[in-house]
């Protein structure tokens, strides 16, 4: 019973190997096709842009369907590694096998890995190549639209052009008078608001000059007290010192 166990895991490792290295095999062709893609496309747009006339010698549709082709490729053998996979963990969690053999559980999790890291690999280049496929597409049409134009009639070419430049002289003008407009009201608004400040600051300045003779008048009573009471002061002294010698003669 073992022994048919262990031919029945090593089964399933010999198909997951097998499946991992053509798995390796179709990413690194898949990759490939992705940068051929890119740089075909970048010659192109070179070729395209100095020599208008040019025909591509490359076909982007045929590109395009090698890519289908090769897309659902690697996804079979994803869905089939995956397949294997769980075989292998249902293998594992049979019970008795983890304690035959401790070193199966480390071989699952590495062939877990490589299946995540194949399926990882095939989701950034594919959304790389139809990044890629996409601004393709878009500067396509730019390109097409820019031709278009420019096979037109010269004369309305002509026409269209100095419209369009004399409704940009146009916007700048509105622009400049919006802004000039914009920069008056801001002067005035400060200009108001400085107004009422010196208005505020002109009234304190008031306040304080009223106050001013009451408070002067205030500071001669209080010294005209205290001449006052240092005369008193002085007075009762001279009176006492006179009584004291009066008092000592006698």
């Amino acid at each position: 019973m073992a022994t048919g166990s262990s031919n029945y895991w090593e089964d399933l490792r010999k198909q997951a190997r097998q499946l991992e290295n053509e798995l390796d095999v179709k990413l690194v062709s898949f990759s490939k096709l992705c940068t051929s893609y890119s740089h075909s496309n970048a010659r192109e747009t070179r070729r395209h842009r100095y020599s208008p006339d040019t025909t591509p010698l490359l076909n982007g549709s045929s590109q395009d369907r090698m890519f289908e082709t090769m897309a659902v490729e690697i996804e079979q053998l994803l869905t089939k590694l995956t397949g294997v996979n769980d075989k292998m963990t249902e293998y594992s969690s049979t019970a008795g096998v983890t304690s035959i053999n401790a070193a199966l559980m480390h071989t699952l999790q590495r062939h877990r890995d490589i299946l995540q890291d194949y399926t990882h690999e095939f989701h950034k280049t594919k959304a790389n190549f139809l990044a890629i496929r996409e601004r393709e597409d878009l500067l396509g049409s730019v390109r097409k639209d820019i031709e278009s134009y420019k096979t037109g009639s010269g004369v309305n070419n002509r026409r269209t052009e100095l419209f369009l430049k004399e409704h940009e002289h146009l916007r700048n003008s509105d622009r400049l008078i919006e802004e000039t407009i914009s920069i008056a009201m801001a002067t005035k608004e400060n200009m108001t608001s400085q107004r009422g400040m010196l208005k505020t600051i002109q009234s304190k300045m008031n306040t304080l000059a009223n106050r001013f003779p009451a408070v002067n008048n205030l500071i001669q009573r209080i010294n005209l007290r205290k001449r006052r009471d240092s005369l008193i002061l002085g007075a009762v002294i001279g009176i006492c010192t006179i009584l004291l010698l009066l008092y000592a003669f006698h």
